[in-house]
């Protein structure tokens, strides 16, 4: 490890992996504070739709950026950054080991290679524009101008599609391609959590299943009570998504939508795996075979080996 940078542990894999439970496991062994890389577990009141450590799990180990933003407000990845940043040095100064645990991959990459995430500010006039276009049409441009943006961003989500179309047309270039790296500020440990894939569904169904046994239908309904709308929750992942649209009668059934929202899971889990695999500084620690023994030795080797 190189010694003139400070270690960071990152805890990724998909959706349902066992991320937060092996994150916690491994802060309480090795004296750790945990910075969450969840593009919406930083919005208050969506807690059940995005599995959100529990309060109780939180009073286990300290836990960062949760609940930071109003979900109205657009949290950004340069807003992540700077604050995932400003997170992990508190946690350094304080003594103890970062551990950086989510399954948004562009946000554990702004915090791992340092990116140099493009700062465009935003332009009214080009904006309006924007909104006043459709959704197929703005992906089809962006397909023309940035193929690379519009194979890996949430096609459904067109706050982003819109804000990537915009940094390409203000700058003349791909939005992908500005995106360049810093020198790291961390020595990075990355592990994945893998697990067989028609195991991975099953889990992946089962926690859908609990979810809504939770209450995820009255937490959307209170979302909506409280002034969010649905063309917001469209943007804030599957599970936001299809309940809105549950609520709106496009499904025929609650259970047609419970079972829509799994297929859609599986197929999204298979882009993330897709995505993770072509990190190959990513070790996979196997979900079904002493996982928490496993990371705690890759843990205990990385931050005390010698060089």
């Amino acid at each position: 490890m190189d010694k003139q940078k400070a270690a960071l542990v990152v805890i990724l894999g998909p959706t349902a992996s066992g991320k937060s439970a092996l994150g916690i496991a491994l802060a309480q062994r090795f004296n750790g504070e945990i910075v969450s890389a969840d593009s919406r577990q930083v919005y208050r009141g969506m807690d059940i739709g995005t599995a959100k450590v529990t309060p109780a799990e939180q009073a286990l180990v300290p836990h960062h950026l949760l609940d930071i933003a109003n979900p109205q407000d657009i949290y950004t990845v340069s807003q992540f950054q700077h604050d995932a940043i400003d997170a992990i040095n508190g946690i350094l100064a304080r003594d103890r080991q970062p551990f950086l645990v989510g399954g948004s991959a562009h946000y554990i990459q702004a915090v791992v290679d340092n990116l140099d995430i493009p700062h465009v500010p935003p332009q009214p006039a080009l904006r309006a524009e924007l909104e006043a276009r459709s959704l197929t049409d703005l992906l089809a441009q962006l397909e023309k101008l940035d193929p690379q943006s519009a194979a890996t961003i949430d096609r459904n989500n067109l706050r982003r599609v819109q804000r990537a179309l915009e940094v390409c047309l203000v700058t003349g270039k791909p939005f992908s391609e500005q995106r360049g790296m810093k020198l790291p500020l961390y020595e990075s440990l990355l592990l994945g959590i893998q697990w067989p894939r028609d195991v991975l569904y099953k889990r992946i169904d089962i926690r859908i299943d609990e979810r809504m046994v939770q209450g995820l239908m009255r937490e959307v309904k209170e979302l909506l009570a409280g002034g969010l709308e649905h063309a917001r929750l469209e943007e804030m992942g599957l599970e936001y998504r299809f309940v809105s649209r549950c609520l709106r009668g496009e499904f025929v059934s609650e259970a047609e939508m419970v079972q829509r929202l799994k297929y859609a899971t599986h197929d999204f889990v298979r882009r993330q795996l897709s995505w993770f695999r072509k990190d190959q500084r990513i070790q996979w620690i196997d979900g079904e075979n002493n996982m928490e023994q496993e990371a705690e030795t890759k843990v205990s080797t990385f931050l005390y080996k010698t060089v």
